[in-house]
């Protein structure tokens, strides 16, 4: 039965492209660009952009620990480690966007939209 199943998977994803083309429909891209770079830039941004979010969210974190600690010191200590690694989270993020922004440029890559 698994054969059956995936012969029939293969099959369709062999007929496909003959069918669409044979029928001359026009398929729009999805992603909005047709340059592989402009899409991994896109990508690598949006990544880069959530991961900056999360450090933010935990310098907040990091910060209200803190603020609520009561002058507990364990409590104290462990909020300003975690907006110590936040900071560091943010100096690495900064850095790497720093670097994919110089590599596609010296590629001649144009943000994309």
């Amino acid at each position: 039965m698994k054969k059956i199943v995936t012969f029939i998977i293969l099959m369709v994803i062999a007929i496909t492209p003959l069918a669409t083309s044979a029928a001359g429909v026009q398929l729009d891209n999805p992603l909005g660009s047709p340059d592989l770079a402009v899409l991994i830039q896109n990508i690598i941004s949006a990544i880069l952009g959530l991961v900056g979010v999360l450090a933010l969210l935990s310098f907040i974190y990091g910060g209200l620990l803190w603020m609520t600690s009561l002058g507990a010191p364990a409590k104290v200590e462990k909020g300003k480690q975690v907006m110590l690694w936040a900071v560091y989270g943010l100096a690495i993020i900064f850095s790497s966007y720093a670097i994919i922004t110089l590599i596609f440029t010296a590629l001649g890559v144009k943000k994309g939209g």
